[in-house]
Parts: C-alpha cells; sequence; structure tokens
C-alpha cells in the first residue's frame, strides 16, 4: 500500500471532505520557532486543530541529557545532530500529515518511505514516539499515521522483535477501536499488522488464533486481517503459504463447538448475509469468512448440522453475485469430507419453491423476486465448487454434477450471470476431472451434452462485440472434455469447430470491437481479449489433433477451416489462415501423426494457402507463407520417417525373430523441434509463395495433386479478383509440371468450362486457357470428348476452349483427327434394340463434332491443319450429310423418348453439315469448285435424300473440271471407304470415283486395271444404288475408249460439213483394220489440209503421253502421215522426237493385233529410209 493517499468511504457514514493547508516553510529548525508554529496551525481545521494545539510542543525536545552531549566527541557530535535533525524532519512530517491535502500526503509519505530505507529505526522511534507524545491527536490522523507506519514496515528489510511488539500491539488496540472513520480506520490498524507479517506471520498469526477462539464470534477487523492473508500472494513463501492453510484447518477444528452455540452461528449467518458497501467487490472480512465457515463444517463430524447450516445459507438472499460466489466455496469446503450431505442439501434446495419459480420467472417484481432471481446460478457455482474441493472423490460424481447443470443451464432464465457462473463451474469441474488420476480411463456420459451447452452458450453470444472472456472459457472447456472418454462422435465434433469458427472469425475487426466499449466506465482490452480468444481456439484444434493424431482427424479439422479460409471477408481470411498456420506448425514441431499413414486431400490444403499467398492482405500473406513452408517440412519428415519405418522394419523384425527383442515402433521416435536457426536455415523459409508451392508439389502423389488442381479450379469462381488470379497461376503452374499425369481430366475440363463463365480477369482468363493448351499436350483425345459434350450448343467460352486446345500445331492436327474419328462414329438411334440401348451421346458427339469442324474452319489455330486435313473433312463432311439426312428420314412409328432424341439431334443440323462443306471448299481456295455449285444453284440438291446423289455427282465433276489439285488426296482417301461396313460410306465413295474417272490425274492413283476391279466389286454390293454407280462407271470413257472417240469424231464431220458422212459413218460404225484408219485418216486431212500443221503437232505431243493407249495411236497417225508427207514430218521432226518415234515403232512390233504389228515392222523400215534421207 505503498503510497496510499485516498480515504476509503464508507456505505453508512459518508465522510467529508478535507479541509488542508500546506505548510509554508518545509524547513525544520530546532527549536521551532512560535512564528513557524503559528503559521500551521492557522491553517489547520477548527475540529482538529483545537485538540491538537495544546498537546503539541512548541520545540521539539531531544532525549538526550546536556552533560552526556557535552562529552560527545565533535564526529560523533556531528552524526548526533544528523540524527536529530532526521528525527526532527521525520517528526514535523508526521505532523504536518493532519492538515495536509492528499497530493501533499502522497509526498510526505514517499519522502519519509525513502527515509525508512536508509534509517528505519529512526523512523519508527519517531512514528512510535509521536504516537506515545500526541495520545490525543484526531482520528484522521492516527488514520494517516498508520498508512505511513505500514508503508514503512513493508519498506523495511528487517523488523525487530521490539518493534514487532511494539506495533503489533499498538495495531490491536486500534483496529477494534470505534471512531467516526469506522471501517476505513479499524482497516488502516490492521493493516499494520498485514505489514508485520510480513516479517513475522507466525506471532501475528498467534494473535489472531487467540481473539478467534475465544468463543465470542470475532471483531470485523480479526475477520479482515485473516482476509488479507489468505489471499494475499505477496506475504507467503510457498512454504509458509502450506503452514498458513494448515493452521487455518486447525482454527478451524477448534472453532466447530461454536456452532451449536445460538449466538455466535447467527452473528455468522447474520455478517456473511449483510450487504457490504459495494456488493461488486467481496470484502476481505466477508471472504474469510465464507472460506472459514467452510472449513469449520469441512471438519464437522455431524452431517445433520452440516446440512442444517447449509440449508439457512442457502435460504438467505442470491441477489449479489459475491454472495453467490461465497455460498458455492462454503458448499464445497463442506463437501470435501460431506459430499452426500451437500449433494442432498443442493438437491433439495434445487426442488424447493423459490428456485423451481426463478426457473419460470424472467422478471422480478420486488426485492423477495431479486432475492431468488439467480438461486439456480448459486447452484451452478456450488457444483463446480463441489467438484473442485471433492477431488480424488468427485469421478463418480461427475455425470451426476453434469446432468445438472446441463439442466440449470437450460431451465434457468438466460442472462450473463447464469452464462457466467455456468462457464465458472464448468471450469471448476474440468479442472477436478483433469487433476484426477484415473479420469484417462473414465467413461463419461454426459458430456456430449456438456458440449452442446457450451456451443449454446456461444451461439447466443453477441457477433459484433467482444467483451467478456466466454468464448476462451467455453473453448477451454471444449478442449478439456475433447481429452475424456468416450471421444467426441464426429457430427457433434464437426459442430463444435463450426461454432467455434464462426464465433471467432466472424466478429468484427478490432477498431468495430473496441468502439462497442468506448462508453464502458472500464473498457477491456480488446486486443488483448482477441488475443487470448485466438488463443483458446489453437488449443482446441490441438487438443483434438493430440487426442487422435492421424492424417483423417487433420484433414476433418482442416475441412472446416476451408469455408473460412475462403472467405469474402480480408479478417475472416487473416484469422482462419492464422490459426491454420498454428495447427501446421504445432505438428511440425512436435510430430504427433503416425508416419506410416498418408495424408489425405492434403493438395487441397497446398491449393488454398497457394492462393492466400497471393491475398491483398499482408498479414494473410505471411501467415499463408509461415504455413505452407511448414506443412512443406512435414511433408518432409513425414516422408523421411516413412522410408527409415520400411527400411527398419525387416531389420528388426529378423531381430526379434532372433533374440527376441520387441519389434520397432515408430512413434517411440520424435521429431526434433527446428530451432529458430534450424528454421532461418532451411531454405524453404527463405522462398516467396509460389516457389514454396512449387516445391510443395513436388512432394505430392497424384491424387494429392488432383486435389491441389481441383481446388484451383474451385477458386476460378470465387468473386475475389486476387482469388481468381492466384488460381489461375496456381492451375498453370500444376499443370504444367505435372499435366502429363494427371488422371480425371474430363471432369476438370468440365469445371474449368463452369468456371471461365464467371472469369472476368483478362489475365487470370489468358492463363487458365493457356493451362488447356498444355494439358492437351497429353491429353488430347480426353479433352476433346469433353468439350463435344458441352458444345451443343457452343458458346463462346467453349469456342474459346477449343481455340486453345489448337493453340500449338501438332495438337491442333490430333484435335481435328479426334473430331474426324467421333464425327465417323454415326449410330442412327432408331435402329436401337432393348437389348443394345440407343448410344445417345454417341450420335450426339458425331453431331457436335461436324458443328466443331465447321466452326474451327474459321480459327486461325486451325488454318493450316484444316488445309492439310482437306481431303479428309472432304470425304468426311460429304458422308456425314447422308448421316443427317438419314436422321431426318420419316419411317416407322418410333417410341416417344426415340423420337425426342432424334429432334434433339443437332440445331439446323443438315444445314449445319451443309455450311461446314461450303466453309471447307472456300478457307481452303477451292473457290471454283464453290463458285460452279454456287452459280448453278446446286447446294439444294444436298438437302433431300432424293437428290443427295446429284448433287455430291455435280461437285466432283466440277473437281474434274476445274483440275482440283486435291484430286489425287481424296481418291487416296476415297479407297478405304469403298470397304467400309457402312452403306453411306460406300455410296459417296463409288458416286466419286465415277466422277473422278474422267479425271486423267485418277490414273496417278489407281490404274485402269485396278480401277475395273473395284468397279466390278462394285456389282455384288448389297446395296443397289452402290451396284448401279458401279455399273455407270464401267460405261466409262477410261474403259471404252473408242466408242467416245467414233462418236466425236462423226460429231465433228457434221458440224464441218464435210461431204460422204453416210461413208464415214459406216467406216466408223462397222469397218475395222488398217482400211478404217486411212480412210478416217484421208478425211481429215484432206479436208483440213489449213489445219495440218496444228495435227501434226498434237500428235507429236501425244507421242509423249503418259497412256499407252494414246501414245499408240498418235504414232500410227504420224506413220500415215509420212506415208503421204514425209518431208513435212521430217521438217517438224527434232531427234528426241524421231528416237521416240522409232521406240514406239519396235514396242509396236509386238502388239497382239496382226494388223498393227505388220503396220509398225512396215513403217519403222520406211522411216529409216526417209530419215536418211537429206532434209531439204
Amino acid at each position: 500500500m505503498d503510497g496510499q493517499c485516498s480515504e476509503r468511504p464508507h456505505s453508512r457514514t459518508p465522510t467529508g471532505r478535507m479541509s488542508s493547508a500546506v505548510s509554508q516553510n518545509s524547513r525544520i529548525s530546532l527549536p521551532v520557532s512560535t512564528s513557524t508554529k503559528d503559521s500551521s496551525c492557522m491553517k489547520v481545521p477548527q475540529d482538529s486543530a483545537h485538540r491538537d494545539r495544546c498537546s503539541h510542543p512548541t520545540t521539539i525536545i531531544l532525549h538526550k541529557s546536556q552533560s552526556s552531549q557535552a562529552t560527545l566527541m565533535p564526529q560523533e557530535h556531528r552524526m548526533f545532530m544528523t540524527e536529530a535533525y532526521s528525527a526532527a524532519t521525520c517528526f514535523k512530517m508526521l505532523q504536518d500529515m493532519n492538515s495536509a491535502d492528499p497530493f501533499h500526503l502522497k509526498y510526505i509519505i514517499k519522502k519519509i518511505k525513502n527515509m525508512a530505507h536508509g534509517s528505519p529505526k529512526l523512523v519508527m522511534e519517531t512514528i512510535h514516539d509521536y504516537f506515545i507524545d500526541n495520545p490525543e491527536i484526531s482520528s484522521r490522523h492516527k488514520f494517516r499515521l498508520f498508512q505511513t507506519l505500514e508503508t514503512v514496515i513493508r519498506a523495511s528489510d528487517i523488523l525487530e522483535e521490539t518493534w514487532e511488539k511494539t506495533f503489533t500491539r499498538l495495531a490491536l488496540e486500534n483496529m477494534t477501536k470505534a471512531t467516526e472513520l469506522e471501517d476505513i480506520y479499524q482497516d488502516a490498524a490492521s493493516n499494520v499488522l498485514v505489514a508485520i507479517c510480513r516479517h513475522s506471520w507466525r506471532a501475528v498469526a498467534q494473535h489472531l488464533e487467540t481473539e478467534l477462539l475465544t468463543g465470542v464470534f470475532p471483531h470485523r477487523s480479526l475477520l479482515y486481517v485473516m482476509g488479507i492473508l489468505s489471499s494475499s500472494e505477496e506475504l507467503f513463501s510457498q512454504e509458509d503459504k502450506a503452514c498458513w492453510e494448515e493452521q487455518l484447518i486447525q482454527m478451524a477444528i477448534k472453532s466447530v463447538p461454536f456452532l451449536s452455540t445460538d449466538v455466535w452461528s447467527k452473528e455468522l449467518l447474520w455478517t456473511l448475509t449483510t450487504p457490504s458497501w459495494t456488493q461488486q467487490e467481496q470484502s476481505p472480512e466477508k471472504a474469510f469468512l465464507f472460506t472459514y465457515y467452510g472449513l469449520i463444517l469441512q471438519a464437522e463430524k455431524n452431517g445433520a448440522t452440516v446440512r442444517r447450516h447449509l440449508q439457512a445459507l442457502l435460504e438467505t438472499s442470491h441477489q449479489w453475485p459475491k454472495q453467490r460466489e461465497g455460498m458455492a466455496l462454503t458448499l464445497g469446503l463442506a463437501a470435501t469430507r460431506h459430499l452426500d450431505d451437500v449433494w442432498a442439501v443442493l438437491d433439495q434446495f434445487g426442488r424447493s419453491r423459490p428456485v423451481r419459480w426463478s426457473l419460470h420467472s424472467s422478471s422480478p417484481k420486488n426485492s423477495e423476486d431479486l432475492r431468488w432471481k439467480w438461486a439456480s446460478s448459486t447452484i451452478l457455482l456450488a457444483y463446480g465448487q463441489v467438484a473442485a474441493k471433492a477431488r480424488a472423490h468427485i469421478l463418480p460424481w461427475v455425470d451426476n454434477i453434469v446432468s445438472r447443470m446441463v439442466f440449470y443451464f437450460h431451465y434457468s432464465s438466460w442472462d450473463e450471470t447464469l452464462k457466467q457462473s455456468f462457464l465458472t463451474a464448468t471450469l471448476m469441474l474440468m479442472g477436478a476431472v483433469s487433476r484426477s488420476e484415473g479420469a484417462h480411463s473414465y467413461e463419461f456420459s454426459q458430456t456430449s451434452e456438456l458440449l452442446q451447452c457450451l456451443m449454446v452458450l456461444m451461439e447466443k453470444e453477441p457477433q459484433d462485440t467482444l467483451c467478456t472472456r466466454s468464448r476462451q472459457q467455453a473453448m477451454h472447456i471444449a478442449s478439456s472434455l475433447c481429452k475424456l472418454r468416450p471421444p467426441i462422435d464426429l457430427e457433434r465434433k464437426s459442430q463444435l469447430l463450426s461454432t467455434c469458427f464462426r464465433s471467432v472469425f466472424a466478429l468484427p475487426l478490432l477498431d468495430a470491437l473496441e468502439k462497442h466499449t468506448c462508453l464502458f466506465l472500464e473498457p477491456p482490452n480488446i486486443q488483448s481479449l482477441y488475443s487470448r480468444t485466438t488463443e483458446a481456439l489453437d488449443l482446441m484444434l490441438q487438443s483434438l489433433i493430440m487426442q487422435n493424431p492421424t492424417a483423417e482427424e487433420l484433414h476433418f479439422l482442416l475441412s472446416h477451416l476451408y469455408i473460412w479460409l475462403a472467405s469474402e471477408k480480408a479478417h475472416e481470411r487473416q484469422r482462419a489462415v492464422h490459426s491454420c498456420m498454428i495447427l501446421l506448425k504445432f505438428l511440425n514441431h512436435n510430430g504427433y501423426l503416425d508416419p506410416k499413414e498418408n495424408f489425405k486431400r492434403i493438395g487441397q490444403l497446398v491449393g488454398i494457402l497457394g492462393m492466400l499467398c497471393q491475398d491483398p492482405d499482408r498479414a494473410t500473406q505471411h501467415c499463408s507463407l509461415e504455413g505452407a513452408s511448414h506443412l512443406y517440412q512435414l511433408l518432409m519428415r513425414h516422408k523421411i520417417e516413412a522410408l527409415q519405418a520400411e527400411s527398419q522394419a525387416p531389420k528388426e523384425l529378423s531381430q526379434a525373430h532372433s533374440d527376441g527383442a520387441p519389434l520397432w515402433n515408430s512413434r517411440d521416435q520424435k521429431a526434433t523441434p527446428l530451432g529458430p536457426q534450424e528454421m532461418a536455415k532451411n531454405h524453404i523459409f527463405q522462398l516467396c509463395g509460389s516457389q514454396v508451392i512449387k516445391e510443395i508439389m513436388q512432394q505430392l502423389t497424384l491424387a494429392e495433386l488432383n486435389d491441389l488442381i481441383w481446388t484451383a479450379i474451385d477458386g476460378l469462381g470465387s468473386t475475389n479478383p486476387f482469388r481468381v488470379q492466384a488460381a489461375s497461376e496456381m492451375l498453370l503452374t500444376a499443370i504444367q509440371e505435372h499435366g502429363a499425369k494427371l488422371e480425371m481430366v474430363s471432369s476438370m475440363a468440365q469445371a474449368i468450362r463452369l468456371r471461365l463463365c464467371s472469369v472476368r480477369i483478362p489475365q487470370a482468363k489468358e492463363k487458365t486457357l493457356h493451362a488447356i493448351t498444355l494439358l492437351a499436350r497429353s491429353h488430347t483425345r480426353e479433352l476433346v470428348a469433353t468439350f463435344l459434350d458441352i458444345s451443343i450448343p457452343l458458346d463462346s467460352h467453349t469456342f474459346q476452349l477449343w481455340r486453345a486446345l489448337g493453340a500449338e500445331q501438332p495438337t491442333s492436327h490430333l484435335v481435328l483427327t479426334t473430331l474426324l474419328a467421333w464425327l465417323q462414329e454415326r449410330p442412327l438411334p432408331t435402329g436401337a434394340s432393348d437389348s443394345s440401348p440407343c448410344p445417345k451421346k454417341t450420335y450426339l458427339r458425331s453431331l457436335a463434332a461436324m458443328n466443331m469442324l465447321h466452326e474451327l474452319q474459321f480459327a486461325r489455330e486451325f488454318k493450316q491443319a484444316v488445309q492439310e486435313a482437306y481431303p479428309k473433312l472432304f470425304v468426311a463432311l460429304l458422308t456425314q450429310m447422308h448421316y443427317v439426312l438419314e436422321l431426318n428420314l420419316p419411317g416407322e412409328a418410333q417410341p416417344k423418348p426415340q423420337a425426342q432424341e432424334a429432334a434433339v439431334s443437332s440445331p439446323q443440323s443438315c444445314s449445319t453439315s451443309l455450311e461446314a462443306l461450303k466453309s471447307l471448299l472456300s478457307t481452303t481456295g477451292h473457290w471454283h469448285d464453290f463458285a460452279h455449285l454456287e452459280l448453278q444453284g446446286s447446294w439444294e440438291l444436298f438437302t433431300s435424300i432424293h437428290t443427295y446423289l446429284k448433287g455430291v455427282g455435280l461437285l466432283a465433276r466440277a473437281m474434274v473440271q476445274n483440275h482440283c489439285k486435291q484430286i489425287t488426296a481424296v481418291l487416296r482417301q476415297l479407297l478405304p471407304s469403298l470397304q467400309s461396313p457402312e452403306e453411306r460410306e460406300r455410296k459417296v465413295a463409288i458416286l466419286i470415283l465415277t466422277e473422278f474417272l474422267y479425271s486423267p490425274a485418277l490414273l496417278e492413283v489407281l490404274p485402269k486395271q485396278a480401277a475395273l476391279t473395284v468397279l466390278a466389286q462394285g456389282l455384288r454390293d448389297p446395296s443397289p444404288e452402290v451396284r448401279v454407280l458401279s455399273l455407270q462407271g464401267l460405261s466409262n470413257i477410261l474403259f471404252h475408249a473408242d466408242k467416245q472417240a467414233k462418236f466425236a469424231f462423226y460429231r465433228c464431220a457434221v458440224l464441218l460439213r464435210w461431204r460422204l458422212l453416210h461413208t464415214l459413218f459406216c467406216t466408223l460404225a462397222w469397218e475395222r483394220g488398217l482400211s478404217a484408219r486411212h480412210f478416217l485418216w484421208t478425211c481429215l486431212m484432206t479436208r483440213s489440209q489449213e489445219e495440218f500443221n496444228i495435227h501434226l503437232s498434237q500428235a507429236l505431243s501425244y507421242l509423249h503421253s503418259h497412256s499407252c493407249h494414246i501414245k499408240t495411236w498418235a504414232a500410227l497417225f504420224i506413220g500415215y502421215t509420212i506415208c503421204y508427207h514425209p518431208q513435212a514430218v521430217l521438217q517438224m521432226l527434232n531427234a528426241v522426237d524421231t528416237n521416240l518415234l522409232f521406240r514406239t515403232f519396235e514396242h509396236l512390233k509386238s502388239d497382239p493385233e496382226p494388223s498393227i504389228r505388220e503396220f509398225a515392222t512396215s513403217q519403222l523400215s520406211f522411216l529409216h529410209k526417209v530419215s536418211a534421207r537429206p532434209k531439204q
């Protein structure tokens, strides 16, 4: 009580404000002059100055004789004078206390305290002398002197026995004295006794015991001192504290007979129930009296007496909180020896009419109602104290106590008092259980109900304020409950986690919480309160994982955190990630998890932490990075320990078999926590967020990688821009590093498509699409099949995915190849049977593939691939149009579901396939073929199954007439289709082939004999249309060139109006051999002599033809010409032509026809003669 300067007001006698004055001269001289005395006394209040004036001497008399002073040496004289001066100064300050104001009084006490450090004996002697010399000073002056004396005694290191006894007697004399200051005067004197206890508590305790056991109920001041001694933590050492408590017990045992004294018992109950000057604080004397009463009842052997006293105590008022706490303490202390009796008293009291009334009444109407309103709160506190004081005997009673506490929690009127009483009682109960040796093996049946109460309590806490410790107390209790048996079931544990997280994480920002308490008289420290609340939450999580240190439990705990880690509110994410980091740090440093057990869905945690490493909030970034680093270390340690366990097991197993030693247990080894220096050296703590996540990815299994990617995909759908950006970067990184080995790619692609619609950030969308491009390198076919399922109808987001698929040239070719493969999967829904279900998805994919082949022709990513795949696309699209027309054919009546399936084949599927063919021609440079049909209006032929073949024929004919460079490539693509099991493919192929027979390019791919073979096989085709088309092909000019040529020759003669047309007709129609050929040559050369050179030059050019047939007839024509116009021919022949002509006639000498052989022989001889002649 150093520096104490204010008097405590009293409830019954209010004190007036003391008027005082400060002395004008603080310097004290020897002797004190009259003027100084007068000036100081003039300022003193009249009521005290009058009484003190006569008793105060005008000079300070030194207690030394004149003769002794004369005999002192000079040095000793100086010491004497110094001490005398100090004593006089101290005496003057003691005197000035009477008139000093509170501020000056504090200064005086401080100076005296400092003086006591140097000369404690002098100060104590001066104070004692002042009391002796001034017995008539006022009570207020004495009150201040007692305060000073207390301060001096407390400040002294040693208190001599003489002073101890002197001041003990002084305190005992005054602590029971009645003055106008009442309690505060007595307390000041009592505090002197308390200060003496710091030096010699045993002597003071002996005095107290003597006064306490007189048989008369002790004075209030005596109880006050004992209350201070019992509650003080500074006065006693640990050993002395135990001795004091033992002495209290002995006092209580000796006080047991007083319970039978009616006067003493009534005085006790009256003192306990009399209201204090403030009901918010328990006075030391009353606090001690509740404890002392409990100890006496504990020592009482008669249970009936105990019951009678406890019943009387409980029938008093329960209005004030300290009163309720005191009653509960008394009941708890009594229960240490009389548990059954206390239980019976509480049970009877709980069934009494006032208590039952208080449970159903929430609005008290008078003072009597207030007396009982919080009786249930007293009962709850009593049960807590019973549990705390019963110690080893409490376990069998725990379930009964909990059931009663749960009952009063649910059925009492809810308010802050009940809540705090319930929490306090439960904390005491859990403390008692935790201290019991057999608690870890005891089966408790009421823990679940108690846990439910805690959850209800936290749910009732206001979500916008944090003013009390209720949340942290509830979570501390929950942590203790988690350690008991049986374990908490998963559903209840899930409710607990959800409730705790919501109660803590959803609190407003600290600034907002502080604003709610700014008007409080004593506002709590919000920062400290919140920190302790979060610590309680973290301890609860650690308790849960310690009770079940498995990967499954870790996943269970984290799964309840994920919703808060993904919160839209920054402060909620920050709080959640801090708790997550603390949990990971705890596991990393303690190594609780079994290395033999694989982590479960740890990839999800990695993904979430990775995204939070890019959170705009710096604190969240830091916690996320630290949490990810601890997770990396945890994974590495887990992997190393697992490898060690695998390598150690065979070795230990062999040793166990050989010498009987126990098998090695991985739990016998604990991971060594990393110190700060080791942690600083670890490279993982030096990396940035993205690098840490990359490092962790290297340690994840395939399933964990899949979880990470799914987490990133989910993040794309967030409304937080940073989360979307982070998710896209993580998705790209994961696929870039590990895309080739991923599974479930189809589901991932579908999910990406769904999230892509909500991505509004260009950079994030670009990275997501780039991830699809990388994924397509190894999973093209899966992605094509997946995107086909979501491409009817096609929207812009899906089309972006298709473009991403073809962003790389090798992949774009593979995409088109895969689409063509799906295009060729063309089942007819109406042909399905009951045993073979209709492959709805297959034909829908076929139609979707047709649609995509149309759309991708316009995408720059697929331009080169479409150009190179033109032959395949051309044939496939023509066949697809036939397939679509088949789907729309009217046929047999279909069941309604099948009819609906056929109807949804594709929106405008027929026109789409036709448009795809048109765009293929236009985008790949085949404008001539496109224009040929467009200008004739022939595209309409492709819209009906009846005119479809005519349209295909016209298109193929246009390609021949326009000398299309792709005819040979298309022919190579057609040939396999001729053997297809599908009729439509054979039909399209044979139709195009019959038209391509008119193109010279056909023979480059298909020789004449091979073409005849193909057409001959077509005559045996099951399809009538294929057979007809094959027969038409066999009549082509390629196989009957002479008939065609004769008709053409005759038509030319008619047009040129040659004579002897009838003779020409007969020759062409029926004559054979050289004579016929000679006649035809004569007609040609004699009727058009002006074109002689033209005919001869054409024949010379045909001599170089690759066609053996054309080359033969060119040689025959030149041979006839040489016979009649040798010089003209020789003039036009060069050396190359001459040599070629010689070789041709040599070859004709072996012709199957005799006339040609004869003609070739004669012409060869004639040619030698003519060529030997000199040219003119």
